[in-house]
């Protein structure tokens, strides 16, 4: 799989790259380590040698699980990771209060973005990752109770130490990019975009085609609804969120079933899944550089990697775009 440099940076990815969240078990109903180790080495194996991952993904049960699969191996992979996210300290700006951790504690997560915190973050990634640098890193949501100048320092400081090689931010709009950027120069933002969800298309999607920032995008297949598996009967896990989100409800869950029936066909001309087709759907995207794809087993990951070889023609994207802008969603 070819790679893509981050802008202004020496740092290459692989334009579909590993979404480490579900291993890390939190809000997906627990997760298994050897299957989530021998995921992550199937990736690597393949040539999706990008992980994303995340402190608060299991509360580092994620970066943990990462960091035994690259073992041995780190000269192969890209790591990107997180901070910003703390459950160990409080603040007065919580993200999430009253979760609960893998083993059912009780805990709140809050968004910190003081340099202290960004340092110590940085260094206890490192150990549970089992590396001596990050190749990016990026903050997981903003801190509006932090001033951005001071965020951006932290970054400064690591990247000169050369714990970092790249810094950027994840769920910032265009205008907070624009504040941060006078700081730091940031490579990337990391967004939630899918074929449902496509908030970004109006503002951020034009700015950072115009600044020359790369866009990461999560949940392209909106948390799996939009792989066709998720019928009004699926049974989840406890634990697992996902039912509680709008587009698992009714009549959102009916309606993005039949539009996936109907653009099926076309999946089917090339002997993929519809998995694969929207994925490959979603990097065709204007100014959308990589695309994170989940997996919670060596199954899924070569079902995903495959999508990096599907051609989807002009005339197939018309078809896919006219009915999904007629697709009628109550979120």
């Amino acid at each position: 799989m070819d790679k893509i440099k981050l802008p202004g940076t020496d740092v290459k990815i692989t334009p579909l790259t590993f979404g480490a969240w579900a291993i890390g078990g939190w809000f997906w109903g627990g997760a298994e380590e050897n299957e989530s180790i021998r995921a992550i080495e199937s990736a690597i194996d393949n040539g999706m040698t990008t992980i994303d991952t995340a402190p608060v993904y299991g509360f580092g049960q994620s970066e943990e699980f990462v960091g035994k699969a690259i073992k041995g191996k780190r000269d192969k992979v890209q790591i990107l990771t997180k901070f910003g996210l703390r459950w160990d300290v409080s603040s007065n700006n919580p993200h999430l209060e009253n979760t609960k951790d893998n083993q059912g504690n009780k805990l709140s997560i809050y968004r910190i973005g003081k340099k202290e915190s960004v340092i110590q973050e940085c260094e206890e990634s490192l150990r549970r990752l089992g590396t001596d640098y990050i190749d990016l890193f990026q903050q997981h949501w903003p801190d509006s109770h932090t001033p951005v100048e001071e965020t951006m320092e932290a970054l400064e400081i690591l990247k000169q130490q050369g714990k970092i090689k790249a810094g950027g931010v994840s769920n910032y709009s265009a205008k907070q990019m624009a504040e941060a950027d006078n700081y730091f120069r940031l490579a990337s933002n990391q967004v939630p975009y899918s074929m449902v969800l496509r908030d970004i298309e109006k503002e951020l999607v034009p700015y950072c085609i115009s600044n020359n920032k790369a866009i990461i995008v999560y949940s392209p297949l909106q948390r799996g609804i939009l792989t066709g598996k998720i019928t009004t009967d699926y049974i989840f896990n406890e634990g697992d969120h996902r039912p509680n989100t709008p587009f698992y409800k009714e009549p959102n869950l009916s309606h993005i079933n039949h539009f996936l029936k109907e653009i099926k066909p076309i999946a089917d001309s090339k002997n993929a899944t519809l998995a694969q087709l929207i994925i490959r759907w979603t990097l065709y995207q204007p100014g959308i550089t990589c695309v994170l794809v989940g997996a919670r087993n060596k199954k899924q990951v070569l079902e995903n990697i495959k999508a990096a070889e599907l051609i989807i023609s002009s005339e197939e994207m018309k078809i896919i775009n006219e009915k999904l802008n007629i697709l009628n969603l109550e979120l």
